[in-house]
């Protein structure tokens, strides 16, 4: 059982910054039931352009007779503030002009996500979150939630993230906008506009999703002969047209933006510091040869939530591996989450 909603909230939202947003409206997808003792929830994050299907876009981890199902679990996937598939974003209407927002609209955080998801949990009237999961972005929003909320979480599992968004990752974002704004019909204020620029900043951004391997794997040419029309050039710009044919440039602009503000330490004693407040078992998985969230970063979460368990997987397919992966993921997280379950009758047993 699967249902898509909308929850439209009744007050103004304050975002970290100060500033407020009318009419927040949040788009969802819910998938199962919640059980009586509302123990059963497992709420995922999603990335960057990503929307509430998770069945959709994490086939294998999500999905009939697979870890995470509706038979079992109570499935929620919320799409975050500021993206295209139905929470407010850029191109929603502005209640002061009567026109979409386009480039006025507010700049936001990924703790604005957490504080929107907030809102929603409270509407759906959960309580605690068994599970909550992310990768990426989603990732990020997840670490930020349970340092926020840490009694509200029960189990956390991190994948292919970071504490803080590092001056790497801000460089391949900031070649991104840049790309975006060399593109003038970004500031036309229209639908498409910013189109061609965006085009340009997925070639960028697949640079750093993928790796050499991936590349030499799939797109290596079968002759000898060729001078141009290559098939790697031919994959950038299929992978280009797929996104600008789904996703606006105005909210892929905002969301690097966010992707950048992320640091827990943010008026918060240190990283370091903001990390111990996490309660959750906590489960981080790192990809080996992840070109733009480097094991590294993982290892940084594991060492600093105290008792978090670490794993590192490898694919040749670089930092996309978290979406692509699922078996290795299903073996490892399945394991964690029976070891947790175990831990916690042990522990009432004791308690007992």
């Amino acid at each position: 059982m699967s249902t898509s909603s909308i929850y439209n909230h009744p007050k103004q939202f304050k975002l970290e910054n100060g500033k407020k947003l009318r009419n927040l409206q949040i788009a969802y997808q819910t998938y199962g039931k919640l059980n009586a003792q509302k123990d059963n929830v497992i709420w995922v994050c999603h990335a960057l352009t990503a929307n509430a299907d998770v069945f959709e876009w994490w086939e294998g981890l999500f999905g009939q007779n697979v870890l995470f199902n509706p038979n079992e679990h109570f499935i929620v996937c919320a799409n975050v503030l500021g993206s295209h598939y139905g929470t407010t974003n850029p191109l929603s209407t502005n209640p002061v002009t009567g026109l979409p927002y386009y480039l006025a609209f507010p700049q936001f955080s990924i703790r604005d996500f957490v504080s929107a998801h907030q809102l929603l949990a409270a509407h759906l009237g959960i309580e605690q979150i068994k599970v909550l999961i992310g990768g990426s972005l989603g990732g990020q929003q997840s670490v930020e939630w349970s340092i926020i909320e840490p009694n509200r979480i029960e189990n956390l599992i991190l994948i292919a993230t970071n504490a803080v968004h590092s001056p790497w990752g801000i460089a391949f974002n900031e070649s991104q906008r840049l790309a975006i704004t060399t593109d003038r019909t970004f500031f036309a204020n229209q639908p498409n506009g910013g189109s061609k620029g965006l085009k340009t900043a997925r070639s960028i951004a697949l640079l750093s999703y993928r790796t050499y391997s991936a590349y030499g794997n799939t797109q290596v040419e079968s002759v000898n002969e060729k001078t141009d029309n290559f098939r790697a050039s031919s994959y950038q710009n299929y992978q280009g047209e797929k996104l600008i044919n789904r996703f606006n440039a105005y909210s892929y602009y905002y969301l690097t933006k966010a992707m950048d503000s992320h640091n827990v330490g943010r008026n918060r004693k240190s990283i370091a510091d903001a990390l111990k407040l996490v309660k959750a078992n906590t489960l981080v998985i790192g990809i080996e040869n992840d070109f733009l969230f480097p094991v590294s970063e993982q290892k940084y979460l594991a060492d600093h939530i105290q008792g978090a368990e670490f794993s590192v997987i490898s694919s040749d397919y670089g930092h996309d591996g978290f979406l692509i992966e699922t078996n290795a993921l299903t073996n490892i997280i399945g394991t964690f989450l029976r070891e947790s379950s175990n831990k916690k009758i042990i522990k009432l047993q004791h308690t007992a």
